[in-house]
């Protein structure tokens, strides 16, 4: 009797498959390192990680397909569209497609091409590599209101399933969804959520699947698998046939005469698979090369080829698959087909796990998200004879043929290899692409996440910045000052020096967010909820750094908290007077619709960054014909009446501006100076890992959304009487600064912020002159006092001031004036 191959997982970590009879057969387990799932269901069926017979994995793609049809019935059917999803179930959807056999087929991806504009795009919670762009060539491949047909290799949460219906159905309404996966692996919870979805958009969504089950986890598991994980790799050591294969000696190159070119002969203008779009006359024009395509590499194989393996590429199923079926066809040859993949997993020598052997490779097809190890599992030792392997044009890079390239890998294990390349199809580009930036988006890095950059979780923020940490930016507050106020420096060129806060300030900090911590969620949810209902059904959240940031947080935990919602969020850099990063924004609009972009900041002083924002969008636009970006921001508080989407219009402490980097996760503010940001270049900022015994930053966030629970019926009921409401800035708070600074005798109102968040940052970082504060006000104002009489700064009480306070930043400032030590002194 056959061992399962999931049994070392089951018996290690009391990991079980409960379900169909079938379940053992298409599953088996295997361990990966993932701070979110540490086992991983391997597919015995789908061709990705264990090789398999191709007229196996095709068969069961196409099979699915046919009971769609059924189904869905042939009218229906003849609307449809297929939707596949990257990188594992690319060739599996194609595949139902084809089963379907009228129907046009879409995969996601995560490959951005220059010059083809976003359909969509959605995140994979799970996955080690989240974000899916959809780039159909056809604009309106996705616009018809027929069935949507979403396929995926397993259906085990169904999040993905429900962030991408969310997504599109935001943009493109219908009335019938159906999801196909080889294997229904959800909990009863999990699919009353589907059906209440369904519920909730006014839409059918119906579930084809191969077979269904459960997975159960005993308490402790991810702990225990990714103990597992770090003990296996740490003993890694080759032995026996299955054994991982050592990495060669720097400088070695695979045996002459073992790797060689088959020109398949591809035909011209037909798609590589459905990274744009595959069409039934493409299926056709395919059926017809395929019998001379697979002769070509039959030829090429040695007469006494006995078994053999068509390895394919990441998102390059579909092409290798029908390849390989038509080799497996034609020839007398046991032929299997599996494909290289960038999912790390463990391997382990045994025939009770999934994973036996696993080749590692670099990558080479210059991936936007940068260079990163690729794997080939289950290839070594398996017996092979020969091995096809089937890129696209884009990866048939000098990292191929490397001597660690996969080319090399491969020849260490098999006495012949093949490479046979497809042309990668590029769409014809849109009218006005000559004038797109010459830099390529896929050059652009991506954003830098936790723990490498900042104390957040990095499925919190990504940061669309460059790391400055190992550069000195730091100048004493009253040097700097001197410089901005002179004219000789833009605030923007250097750093204050960190407030380190007393005891007695610290204090002041946690207890105003222990008093202010269910008001603070209270206006989350607000701000949310409105975006949600008005912005976009799925938004992307782009916060201002570094601010903004703690807010986008605090709105991205509220949507998953009370909808379930997965959203992408990410930081960018805006500069007063020079405006927001373009290169962020390019990276953005390659990767998600610029539509669902929503800006995010703390709170609104008096607008300035407001109209900043709204100029530069309107400038990038015009610089490189990207439009649909809306450049108002959502805050959490506007007390300048300057946005339309807010928590609260009231002027009131929120914690997170009474700190530094320790509540913005050891995050600087931005910096942009030409000697270290190039016009290609992100701007940049710092990581102050040194500071993290006095980080704060996560139990400000935790301290938050520990109380949406509480304040959610109320947060839900103000938020639609906000949406009713005329909610019109008046720009009061613009109009009370150019009065102050005209009383005041200050004359730039630049020096003049208004706001408890802003007074705060005059103390923090600026020379202050004097601080107003509204009469009466209460215990709001407790650390703004302290701060205010540790730099010896006059606090003044006004009646009638529009804000609970306003900083003045210390006018004509010049050290001499006031002094090197920064003390304020009377004009």
């Amino acid at each position: 009797m056959n061992t399962w191959s999931g049994t070392w997982v089951a018996e290690r970590l009391g990991v079980e498959l409960a379900g169909d009879e079938r379940l053992h057969g298409m599953l088996g387990l295997a361990l990966r390192r993932n701070p979110k799932r540490a086992h991983l269901l391997v597919s015995n069926v789908l061709g990705k990680h264990v090789p398999q017979a191709p007229s196996v994995v095709y068969g069961h793609g196409v099979e699915l397909g046919r009971r769609v049809r059924e189904l869905l019935g042939d009218a229906a059917a003849a609307r449809a569209v297929v939707l596949g999803y990257a990188e594992t179930a690319t060739g599996l959807g194609h595949s139902v497609a084809d089963g379907l056999g009228v129907a046009p087929y879409l995969h996601s991806t995560r490959r951005p091409v220059a010059g083809v504009a976003t359909a969509g795009g959605f995140e994979e919670s799970h996955s080690h590599a989240t974000s899916h762009l959809l780039l159909p060539e056809d604009p309106s491949l996705l616009a018809g209101d027929g069935p949507l047909v979403l396929v995926d290799d397993e259906f085990s949460t169904g999040n993905t399933v429900l962030n991408t219906v969310r997504d599109l159905h935001g943009r493109y309404p219908r009335e019938r969804y159906v999801v196909v996966a080889l294997v229904d692996m959800r909990s009863a919870a999990d699919a009353g959520r589907l059906e209440e979805f369904a519920r909730e958009i006014g839409a059918r969504i119906d579930l084809v699947t191969v077979a269904s089950g459960t997975v159960r986890l005993p308490d402790g598991v991810l702990e225990k698998g990714q103990a597992l994980v770090a003990e296996h790799e740490s003993a890694a050591a080759p032995s026996g046939p299955f054994a991982q294969s050592p990495t060669p000696l720097v400088g070695t190159q695979p045996p002459s005469g073992r790797v060689t070119r088959v020109d398949l002969r591809w035909p011209a203008g037909l798609p590589d698979g459905g990274r744009h779009g595959f069409t039934p006359a493409h299926r056709t024009a395919l059926e017809n090369a395929l019998p001379a395509m697979a002769d070509r590499i039959a030829t090429a194989l040695p007469v006494d080829t006995h078994r053999v393996l068509v390895l394919g590429f990441e998102e390059l199923m579909y092409a290798p698959l029908r390849l390989a079926a038509e080799l497996e066809r034609a020839t007398t040859a046991e032929v299997r087909y599996s494909t290289t993949t960038r999912s790390p997993v463990l391997a382990v020598d045994d025939p009770g796990y999934a994973i036996r052997t696993r080749l590692v490779f670099p990558a080479h097809d210059d991936p936007a998200d940068g260079p990163g190890e690729r794997y080939a599992y289950n290839v070594a030792g398996a017996g092979f004879d020969a091995v096809v392997a089937v890129v696209d044009s884009v990866a048939d890079t000098p990292a191929l043929h490397a001597p660690d390239g996969l080319l090399a890998r491969l020849a260490e294990h098999t006495p012949h290899v093949l490479l046979a390349v497809v042309p990668s199809y590029a769409p014809a580009a849109p009218a006005g692409a000559q004038d797109a930036p010459e830099r390529p988006v896929t050059m652009l890095p991506e954003p830098l996440r936790g723990p490498a950059f900042s104390s957040y979780a990095p499925e919190e923020v990504g940061w669309l910045l460059q790391d400055l940490s190992d550069v000195t930016l730091e100048a004493p507050t009253e040097e700097r000052e001197e410089a901005i106020q002179s004219g000789g420096a833009h605030y923007a060129e250097s750093l204050p020096v960190e407030y380190q806060p007393s005891e007695q300030y610290q204090q002041l900090f946690h207890n105003a967010l222990d008093t202010s911590a269910a008001r603070l969620a209270h206006a989350v949810g607000v701000v949310t909820e409105t975006v949600l209902a008005e912005r976009s059904p799925r938004p992307v959240l782009v916060s201002l750094a570094r601010a903004g940031t703690p807010v986008g947080i605090l709105m991205r935990r509220w949507a998953q908290h009370r909808h379930g919602l997965d959203l992408p969020h990410y930081a960018v850099s805006i500069v007063r007077g020079r405006g927001i990063d373009a290169n962020a924004l390019r990276w953005l609009a390659a990767h998600h619709d610029p539509r669902d972009v929503v800006f995010v900041d703390g709170w609104t002083g008096k607008g300035a960054i407001t109209r900043e924002l709204a100029q530069a969008v309107e400038e990038f636009e015009k610089a490189h014909g990207v439009s649909g970006f809306d450049p108002e921001i959502a805050v959490l508080a506007d007390p300048g009446s300057c946005v339309r989407t807010y928590g609260t219009r009231e002027d009131y402490l929120i914690p997170s501006a009474c700190l530094n980097s320790t509540v913005s996760g050891l995050i600087s503010r931005t910096v942009l100076r030409a000697d270290l940001v190039g016009p290609d270049d992100y701007h940049g900022a710092k990581y102050y890992r040194e500071l993290a015994d006095s980080d704060l930053s996560v139990a400000f966030l935790d301290a938050v959304s520990a109380r949406f629970d509480e304040v959610t019926e109320a947060a839900c009921a103000e938020a639609k009487d906000l949406l009713a409401a005329d909610r019109t800035p008046t720009w009061e708070g613009w109009a009370a600064v150019e009065r102050i600074s005209e009383e005041y005798g200050i004359h730039d109102v630049n020096l003049v912020k208004p706001g408890v968040g802003e007074t705060t940052r005059v103390l923090l970082r600026r020379v202050p002159w004097k601080v107003l504060a509204r009469a009466g006000a209460g215990s709001d104002l407790d650390h703004v006092r302290l701060l205010a009489e540790q730099r010896g700064v006059p606090v003044e009480e006004v009646p009638g001031l529009p804000y609970t306070c306003v900083g003045l930043i210390h006018p004509r400032y010049t050290r001499g004036a006031t002094g090197a030590d920064g003390t304020a002194v009377t004009l």
